[in-house]
């Protein structure tokens, strides 16, 4: 095995969880939320993230398809968590300072997989578009 084989396969082995904000047509949309600070939002998921000593990253995609449940956040588990049964989750209506500060709490403990989740941000868990369950299928 060649280094960088090494490297691929060690970086796999402690991916951190990650936290897909979703910030397509509607979640993140001042227009659909107004009152709501989203990019106050986003900049404090990725504060958080870069406090957390690695322990999960933050990134940002399009439009995650549950748009009638905006603004979405997916907390994806890491590799550990994977190994240990975890898939990703869901989190639908991820609006308030509360939600927010569960879904930071969640992903620096580990996330999905690691550590349980809150109880009452179970109560958001939403369930991906189809197509985004066939794929993670496969």
């Amino acid at each position: 095995m060649v280094p960088r084989q090494r490297a691929l396969i060690g970086a796999a082995r402690s991916r951190p969880c990650t936290l897909v904000v979703c910030r397509g047509c509607c979640c993140g949309d001042a227009r659909k939320h107004p009152g709501y600070d989203h990019t106050w939002q986003l900049e404090r998921l990725r504060a958080a993230a870069a406090d957390s000593g690695g322990a999960f990253e933050v990134r940002t995609t399009d439009c995650l398809g549950p748009c009638d449940q905006a603004n979405v956040v997916v907390v994806q588990p890491s590799a550990d968590g994977r190994r240990a049964g975890g898939r990703a989750t869901w989190v639908g209506f991820a609006m308030d300072d509360d939600c927010t500060d569960e879904i930071l709490a969640w992903a620096a403990a580990g996330g999905p997989g690691v550590a349980p989740p809150p109880v009452t941000l179970e109560l958001q868990f939403v369930d991906p578009p189809r197509d985004a369950r066939v794929r993670s299928r496969r």
